[in-house]
């Protein structure tokens, strides 16, 4: 029997049972060894704020209609978790490739152990070199990763990054590898010295001060060349409209809950020709499908992690045992202590 965690409703977690299958040809089995808390999307879930609770994505319009009586988003089993990293423990029949032992990183929940294809696991091996810890980060990665894709950055721009957490951390990594002078927005003093640790060259917390005219004053006026807002809030999300040059380019990567309060369309957004671009991981831009798809997302992030030149495991803070989850979402939600990733680890 493998064990996950469970929401059944709205701050409710627990663990359950669930029965391990047979393999089936051309499968092996992944023994949990990590598993990534996103203080995002999971923390939605656990919240009960996200869309999905009254809610329902009706796949063939893409548009989002109510719920019919009696249906509800939860159990959430898995906890919507998208952060894994395991280890090959079982082999299938007709498997040639894939190794006892070989690290397979991809997104299957906070449970104990995973099913794979052969051919997901050689797609989606960890290099060798890195800590095993790291390969938490392929999904949280790769949407910092495509946020700055869809950000169009250029050498010597200056990108300003909202919001600090660790996928705006890794957005102002990535931009800084793209050639950019970056400059990170929070709430949080905390965190704003963390990316001070990670290279950003300036920093402002926006509840102390205007963020778009501390940026106006940071590039003579004129407003970063690219925002990127991380924040999740609408109210961030019009900071960054306000902070960016006329005609310049906005890209919308947090996920906001509820209407778009604080968001004053008639204003900077309207009259400085501002274009607010959609950034979200199920896709890429449509300019980029020749050449980048997920899975090279997920690589670069790894190669680049190899190669020294983007710190994974500095924004790791936390590595709590799997039993204790409950706990660690309990902190995240009430942010009782500072936090950026926050790691559930498997017993071996």
């Amino acid at each position: 029997m493998g064990e996950v965690v469970v929401f059944d409703q709205p701050r409710s977690v627990r663990i359950d049972n669930f029965r391990e299958n047979e393999l089936q040809l051309g499968q092996v089995r992944l023994q949990t060894l990590y598993s990534g808390i996103s203080a995002g999307t999971q923390l939605t879930a656990y919240r009960g704020s996200n869309p999905m609770v009254g809610k329902v994505r009706d796949p063939e319009t893409g548009l989002f209609v109510e719920r019919s009586s009696g249906s509800s988003l939860y159990p959430v089993v898995g906890g919507w978790a998208y952060e894994e990293i395991g280890k090959v423990i079982e082999i299938g029949p007709g498997v040639e490739h894939a190794a006892i032992g070989d690290l397979i990183y991809g997104t299957w929940g906070h449970r104990s152990s995973h099913i794979v294809t052969e051919a997901f696991a050689l797609d989606h091996k960890l290099p060798a070199g890195l800590d095993p810890i790291v390969g938490i980060f392929s999904q949280m990665g790769s949407i910092a990763l495509n946020a700055v894709l869809d950000a169009h950055i250029h050498v010597g721009e200056t990108v300003v990054v909202f919001g600090q957490g660790v996928p705006g951390q890794l957005a102002a990594q990535f931009a800084r590898l793209n050639g950019a002078r970056v400059i990170a927005v929070d709430l949080d003093d905390w965190r704003l010295e963390r990316s001070k640790q990670f290279g950003a060259a300036a920093t402002i917390n926006s509840a102390k001060e205007d963020p778009a005219q501390a940026v106006k004053a940071l590039t003579s006026g004129l407003g970063a060349d690219a925002v990127i807002d991380l924040s999740g809030f609408t109210e961030g999300l019009h900071q960054a409209i306000r902070s960016v040059v006329y005609n310049g380019r906005v890209v919308a990567a947090g996920f906001y809950q509820g209407e778009g309060r604080g968001l004053y369309l008639g204003e900077e957004f309207h009259h400085n020709r501002v274009q607010v671009v959609c950034s979200q991981i199920g896709n890429v831009s449509i300019e980029l499908t020749n050449r980048w798809n997920q899975l090279r997302l997920e690589r670069t992030v790894y190669e680049l992690a190899a190669a020294g030149r983007l710190d994974l495991e500095g924004l790791i803070t936390h590595v709590v045992p799997f039993r204790d989850a409950a706990a660690a979402y309990d902190m995240l939600d009430m942010r009782t202590e500072p936090s950026m990733q926050v790691v559930l680890k498997f017993e071996e």
